[in-house]
């Protein structure tokens, strides 16, 4: 997971969590004293910037001649989408000095400055250097972005910008009650990513039962195809169709009651019933030979080399793997199989959240400023730069009219229309990242999938590790609203 690659790709700053610099070591945990400090509340802090006067086109009172400092990640995306943005904050603040940086190193660039209480206005807090929302959270260094959310959107004063969003991205940014203290602001989409010329070689449509997804791999097996192949060396990617599944078949209460810690929630018939789905491709011989050994780039590549149908993902794929996906792959994106008819959710039934992190601090001079900032990239016309530049989706739910979407996002979008509200957002990944990658990935479903522990074991296994989380006093738990 170490490849350079994935800072070209959709959800970067998601990513940089829950996936791949964790998996190196290069984030530091909740509770390390690196963390701890870049989150202390040190320092007297800065005068704050006097608030202006709300109007019809400045609802969040911006003080229209206070600087604004935004800080960037420099990833994937890169920063030209931002700067585009602050142009229209200059155009709509012309007396207001904007101050715009773009860094990798924003643990270490910014310590210092929350140390000494005086941080800047607006950060995109992501990357390998990404600071721990649980800490900032818990030490009440950032800001209420519920003012934001209330506020008039900026295209139409009659439509809250929180009603502009996405499914997922209002309660992603909250962990206790209703403040809001993130905005994420890419959209990713997680499911079965599949070659359409693929199925279409073996006259098969994607699979919306287990049935008929066990007879389509077994098809492919006949022609020297492997059904399915994985990131086997960091097997936390499985969830991204295993859980929207066990959504599907028990219904979402059931992906609630594991993020919440609660007793016995892994022993859910739906959780049973999946693994064990799950478990049938190993045991039938459908999994990419070797796959327990490869990274994500290499299950990708030997994915869009014909070697496998199916891989869970998301949606930045289409960019980490461009240079070999070939142009006539026909790259798609599938909702899960289900089990049968009885399952409780309708096929289409999709995990889907936000990504790229922007945080404003509390301690923030121009708070309000920083707001403002995120209002306007919140238009459809930010979106909408953001998405032909970057081929990702945004928080904004829509911008894609009249853009020449890519094979991937076109299906992402796709995918999306046809999930309507069925979208869920497993938060296991947000809330407890040890728990859910090294324990509940690696030791659990990583064992399950390379055949050394049968679904029983794994879910005994991984519910002990459920109960050790929630007993842990120096975690801090949270709970679905």
């Amino acid at each position: 997971m170490g490849s350079t690659a994935h800072h070209r790709a959709e959800g970067v700053g998601r990513r940089d969590l829950i996936k791949r610099s964790a998996a190196l070591g290069l984030i530091a945990t909740p509770g390390m004293g690196l963390l701890s400090a870049c989150a202390s509340s040190g320092g007297d802090g800065q005068d704050k910037a006097k608030q202006g006067k709300k109007t019809a086109k400045n609802p969040l009172g911006v003080n229209d001649t206070a600087g604004l400092e935004f800080v960037l990640f420099d990833g994937g995306f890169g920063k030209e989408y931002a700067e585009d943005a602050v142009k229209i904050y200059e155009h709509d603040f012309p007396k207001a000095e904007v101050k715009f940086a773009a860094t990798q190193k924003i643990q270490s660039t910014l310590q210092p400055r929350f140390n000494q209480g005086t941080p800047p206005d607006l950060i995109d807090n992501s990357g390998a250097e990404q600071m721990d929302m649980g800490v900032l959270v818990g030490k009440n260094q950032l800001a209420d972005l519920t003012a934001l959310l209330d506020a008039p959107s900026y295209d139409d004063p009659g439509k809250k910008v929180r009603d502009t969003l996405r499914p997922g991205i209002v309660e992603m940014g909250q962990f206790d009650g209703d403040p809001v203290w993130i905005l994420y602001y890419a959209y990713t989409v997680y499911g079965v990513w599949y070659s359409q010329k693929a199925l279409d070689s073996l006259d098969a449509a994607y699979p919306e039962t287990w049935d008929d997804m066990l007879a389509l791999c077994a098809k492919a097996k006949k022609k020297g195809i492997a059904g399915w192949t994985y990131a086997g060396k960091y097997p936390y990617y499985i969830p991204f169709s295993l859980y929207p599944m066990i959504a599907k078949v028990g219904g979402r209460q059931v992906l609630d009651a594991i993020d919440n810690l609660e007793p016995n929630a892994w022993k859910h018939p739906a959780v049973k019933a999946c693994f064990e789905a799950y478990y049938e491709l190993y045991k039938k011989g459908y999994i990419l030979q070797g796959t327990p050994g490869l990274d994500h780039i290499q299950s990708q590549t030997a994915w869009a080399k014909g070697k496998a149908l199916f891989l869970p993902n998301g949606s930045w794929v289409e960019n980490e793997s461009a240079n070999v996906i070939p142009p006539d792959f026909g790259l798609a994106v599938s909702a899960p199989s289900g089990l049968d008819a009885s399952d409780k959710l309708p096929f289409g039934t999709i995990w889907a959240s936000g990504g790229e992190p922007f945080i404003v601090p509390a301690k923030a001079k121009n708070a309000e400023g920083g707001m403002e900032q995120l209002r306007i990239m919140l238009s459809e016309a930010s979106s909408k730069n953001f998405t032909a530049k970057v081929k990702s989706l945004t928080a904004f739910n829509g911008g894609t009219s009249g853009i020449t979407l890519t094979p991937g996002l076109k299906s992402g979008v796709a995918a999306l229309e046809k999930a309507g509200s069925n979208v869920v957002n497993p938060r296991l990944q947000d809330w407890y990242v040890q728990l859910q990658k090294e324990k509940i990935g690696v030791s659990g479903l990583g064992e399950m999938m390379a055949g050394r522990l049968t679904p029983a074991e794994a879910i005994r296994k991984i519910q002990s590790f459920a109960d050790e989380a929630a007993k842990d006093s120096s975690i801090k738990h949270y709970k679905h609203q």
